[in-house]
């Protein structure tokens, strides 16, 4: 592969890598956006659990907001970490991205697939999904980062 294949291959990984980055800060304002506007995630609870107090579930939705705040905060440090060692060429940023790819995706299929006491999931299909949208780009950044260079 060429010096200039070489550098285009890496910007277009490193692009992609911001654009997880992106994505994981949008899935993290999501809920907040939610909780201001369209209350799918108050609603979703109530769904669940009819006999709920609105106290209940403004605890609820409040107890969510903190979660996802924190998988958010993590996954944009897991981003900027993984962002760094790629840039610096390190040798360990291959597996270091795997296995933060893992780990965003175990978290955002959690939170898309996992059922509550009340036999639905725990987030309204709209914000699990939201939650998966970084592993698009996460699944991009592997394939790109352990694909073999293409002989001259």
């Amino acid at each position: 592969m060429t010096a200039a294949g070489s550098a285009r291959r890496r910007r277009t990984l490193l692009v992609v890598m911001w654009i997880g980055l992106a994505l994981t800060a949008v899935a993290a304002v999501c809920p907040f956006v939610d909780h201001a506007t369209t209350h799918l995630l108050a609603d979703h609870i109530r769904a669940g659990y009819p006999t709920y107090s609105r106290t209940r579930i403004d605890t609820a939705v409040t107890t969510y907001l903190g979660l996802l705040s924190v998988v958010g905060a993590l996954g944009v440090f897991a981003w900027l970490w993984t962002i760094r060692a790629v840039k610096a060429g390190k040798r360990w940023a291959r597996l270091a991205t795997t296995a933060m790819f893992v780990l965003g995706t175990s978290f955002g299929l959690t939170g898309l697939l996992t059922k509550d006491t009340s036999g639905a999931t725990g987030l309204p299909p709209a914000l699990g999904w939201a939650g998966m949208a970084p592993c698009l780009a996460g699944v991009l950044t592997v394939a790109l980062l352990w694909r073999r260079p293409r002989p001259v």
